[in-house]
């Protein structure tokens, strides 16, 4: 019998050097051949299922107490070196099934519950012969017993079968179990190897089963032909084995009567007994009732005790609850609001807010809520925060009140003639800050008293905060030297006057406008801000005390105590409540209101003396605008946009004047030299851009746009009144509003745009001009020239010659009469040219590109005759040209 690869060491060592790393051991390999295909006969596989030869290794890992088992397929590689190839763990195996369609019954399958795709039909694995599959398939069932308690489902053998088998070649199945390694420089852990080799018939049948069944088998061994006649014969005997147990039963009457005699003097002792502990048992029950009955009486006392003593202790706490301290009834009834006494006054404010909140249906048990004691108190306290709230209320509109009639009283505190004053609320907002706490207080109490609170304030510093930005508008108007009428009176006025030198400065007046804003605007910001915090406002921190928006210390920033950030550091919230923002900036109107008059003022005197300063006014706002981005600079917000709205609609009349002015112009001007605006709007856009100074650009670029266009519109409409001059008169004016304006247009988009536009109509009215220029002392050449360009676009050239009109006669004719005195008829063209111009900077140029129409008019006028008259010679184009050269 051929050797076992079961056996081999060899194919046991190249597994385990396949599975190296995994720290498993294998117990058993063995060659199997692979395939899926059925078998049809003698054992072969069907077509397409060709077997593949594999490795079957089984292995274990001991993890701690429990042992895992896998099952291995390795596969040779293309060197012939086993590699793992599939890996199944035998927890999942859940059946073997010998395949019933090979005769020879060495191919099985292994199926697991685990495989994910179960319509695919799992492999078939082929053994050598029947030894190689039952040894394979029994160490198999060995290991799942041992290891995971349970065997699988087996399909298509007889496991008594294989234990006889097993018994007859009696080879041993290693049994999984713990393995020891001997510890070496690499290992910490130690494993507890055992070489335990148990038989097979141990494991599937035991012995004492296999002795009942060889006895079984061996004593019906004969005469069983058919299952009917050994069942038939088993129910024989079964009945004898009956009737025998029946008849041993009647044997035994004298010792039943004997027993049944003593179970009868044994009933008759229970029944007495019965009765002595029916007696015994009434008599516990009386005696129970008696003890249970103390019990309740006892229970009851104790209980009794303790909710007297609770009651005590909760009586106790609600009379000291609902007791009122006298000393504090005196503070927050008839108390005095001196700054010596505040600090009393928040004590008792505490204390009645403490109070209220422990009175509160929500803190105290229903019961005592209702109790009447509760309610006369609850109103009590009540009473008490109505005349505190009632009394520093009006303490406080007559504080408000007092502060502003003291600070009006002083005019050392306002602007004065030859003395510009900035306000210095330093000691006022010190003087509020004291009750700041109080007001704190007031809002906890009750939120709606601080509604007319906010009113009385605002009422009373609304009159301060106006007079003090009207007389200081009023004494920088007074004091600024500003000249009479700095107005560009750009339109008017002779060409070359004064006014195309330097104009009057006028920076003094935005000098006044900036001082105006870097005065009122930080303190109008710090005053919103202060205000906000001051009454309360849930509103988060704005602008930190003693610096403006623009980030420059505020007129304030000497005194550190100024500002309302350390009030109370646990009040500033998060987030935004847009209806208490809408509130403040409600309150921030009427604190606020009337200031922007004065503002106006000061913008409308500075656009009435130069106009052109908007321009720097509006940049100014601007930068303003982009800095003011708190909450409570609101109103501020508002002034500023409604500042720049009212610069820009000074400038917006100012465009619009001089627009008018233009059009003026249009019905009084007549058709001679340059136009005024003309020559003069660079001067008005250079004084424009000194005073953007990296500003945006927007009002300006409108500007621009508004009054060159009107401008361009303007002198078309001139051109208009005598058409015989007018190309003349518009290079002329496009010409000199190009020379003004070249240095702008390099650095302005704006005008860039425009003055490719009048390089444009430049080029055209040139074109016109030129063109009349030439045709008006050479008509009859170039009429004859065109007449052929008119016929060759119906008929040959060769045919032309026999036109009426166009012969060479005609030809010859022409010639003679138009070139004969040439250079006479260009001096003639040379002199209209420049008896029409007014600039004569412009005739070089013009003459120019005079000479060079007429030259290419010329060279194609050549080009025709040597196409149509290809005989006659007529004078060249270099001819021509010297001829032009030389005069």
């Amino acid at each position: 019998m051929a050797k076992s690869s079961a056996d081999d060491e060899e194919l046991r060592r190249a597994c385990e050097v396949a599975i190296e790393g995994t720290k498993q051991k294998v117990v058993m390999s063995i060659r199997v051949a692979k395939s899926r295909g059925t078998w049809v006969k003698a054992g072969k596989l069907g077509r397409g299922h060709m077997a593949k030869p594999r490795v079957l290794a089984l292995s274990t890992k001991v993890k701690g107490q429990r042992t895992k088992a896998f099952l291995r397929v390795l596969k040779y590689s293309t060197g012939g070196v086993l590699e793992p190839a599939k890996l199944y763990k035998l927890k999942h195996l859940s059946k073997v099934e010998v395949i019933a369609n090979d005769p020879s019954g060495c191919t099985f399958m292994l199926g697991f519950d685990n495989l994910r795709n179960q319509s695919v039909s799992p492999p078939q694995w082929t053994m050598r012969n029947m030894d190689d599959r039952n040894r394979l398939l029994l160490c198999i069932l060995n290991i799942c017993k041992d290891a995971l308690g349970r065997i699988p489902k087996v399909v298509g053998m007889d496991v008594v079968e294989m234990a006889l088998w097993a018994k007859d070649n009696t080879p041993t199945v290693p049994k999984v179990a713990a393995q020891k390694s001997v510890p070496d420089n690499h290992a910490d852990a130690t494993v507890i190897e055992d070489d335990l080799n148990v038989t097979v018939e141990r494991e599937l049948v035991s012995q004492a089963e296999e002795e009942d069944m060889e006895t079984l088998l061996g004593t019906y061994v004969m005469g069983i032909g058919e299952a009917e006649a050994f069942s038939e014969r088993l129910k024989r005997e079964l009945h004898a084995l009956e009737a025998a147990n029946v008849h041993a039963i009647l044997e035994c009457e004298p010792m039943i009567d004997e027993v049944l005699q003593g179970l009868e003097v044994a009933a008759n002792c229970i029944e007495d007994m019965d009765e002595w502990l029916g007696i015994f048992n009434v008599k516990l029950r009386h005696m129970r009732e008696d003890i249970q009955s103390i019990e309740t009486r006892n229970n009851k006392l104790e209980l009794q005790s303790v909710n007297n003593r609770l009651l005590t202790e909760e009586v106790d706490r609600l009379l000291e609850r609902l007791r009122i301290p006298p000393e504090y009834v005196a503070l927050l009834t008839g108390g005095s609001f001196g700054e010596a006494h505040m600090q009393q006054n928040y004590e008792a404010c505490e204390w009645l807010l403490g109070a209220l909140k422990g009175l509160e249906a929500t803190k105290m048990d229903p019961a005592f809520a209702k109790m009447r004691a509760v309610k006369e108190r609850r109103g009590e306290l009540e009473i008490l925060k109505s005349n505190f709230i009632h009394s520093a209320s009006a303490f406080l509109r007559n504080y408000f009140a007092g502060l502003v009639d003291n600070m009006l009283a002083d005019k050392n505190s306002f602007s004065q003639r030859g003395q510009l004053k900035r306000p210095d609320h330093a000691d006022l907002r010190f003087r509020c800050r004291v009750y700041a706490r109080l007001l704190q207080h007031l809002k906890k109490l009750d939120k709606n008293c601080l509604v007319p609170l906010r009113k009385a304030y605002c009422g009373s510093f609304n009159f301060l905060f106006r007079r003090e930005v009207k007389e200081f508008s009023n004494e920088l108007r007074a004091s600024t030297k500003a000249p009479k009428n700095a107005t560009l009176q750009w339109l008017e006025g002779p060409t070359g006057s004064s006014h195309g030198g330097n104009p009057p400065d006028s920076s003094m007046v935005a000098e006044a406008y900036s001082k105006m804003l870097t005065v009122f605007v930080p303190l109008l910001v710090d005053e919103s801000s202060f205000f906000a915090h001051f009454m309360c406002f849930d509103v988060p921190t704005l602008v930190p005390a003693g610096n403006d928006s623009s980030g420059h210390k505020s007129m304030d920033s000497n005194d550190d105590d100024l500002g309302i950030m350390d009030i109370d550091d646990n009040d500033s919230k998060g987030g935004k409540n847009p209806a208490e923002l809408a509130a403040l900036n409600e309150a921030l109107r009427d604190l606020l209101d009337g200031v922007q008059e004065d503002f106006y003022a000061v913008v409308d005197w500075a656009c009435k003396i130069d106009p052109l300063r908007c321009i720097s006014l509006h940049g100014i706002t601007d930068r303003y605008i982009s800095s003011q981005k708190a909450d409570a600079a609101g109103f501020v917000r508002l002034l500023l946009d409604d500042l720049e709205g009212r610069i820009s609609m000074q400038f917006g009349r100012f465009v619009d004047e001089t627009c008018h002015q233009i059009e003026r112009n249009e019905r009084t001007v007549r058709q001679t030299n340059v136009l005024p605006y003309i020559s003069r709007f660079a001067t008005l856009a250079t004084r424009m851009e000194q005073y953007i100074q990296g500003q945006n650009r927007d009002l300006v670029d409108q500007a621009y746009t508004k009054l060159v266009s009107i401008m361009f519109v303007t002198l078309e409409k001139v051109a208009e009144t005598d058409l015989k001059y007018a190309d003349i008169f518009l290079l002329e004016n496009y010409a000199a509003f190009q020379n003004s304006l070249y240095d702008l247009a390099n650095v302005v988009p704006t005008l860039a745009k425009f003055y490719h536009q009048a390089s444009e109509a430049y080029e055209q009215a040139c074109s016109r001009h030129i063109s009349m220029i030439i045709y008006y002392q050479f008509e009859r050449l170039f009429s004859f020239a065109r007449r052929i360009e008119d016929l060759m676009s119906t008929i040959a050239p060769e045919e032309i010659p026999f036109q009426i009109g166009l012969s060479k006669m005609e030809l010859r004719k022409m010639l003679k009469s138009s070139l004969s005195g040439v250079d006479k008829s260009i001096s003639a063209m040379y002199k209209k040219l420049q008896k029409n111009l007014n600039s004569e900077e412009l005739l070089p140029s013009l003459w120019d590109k005079c000479k060079k129409e007429f030259l290419d008019k010329y060279e194609s006028f050549g080009q025709l005759v040597a196409k149509v008259y290809p005989s006659e010679n007529i004078p060249s184009v270099a001819e021509m040209r010297d001829l032009l050269a030389s005069m």
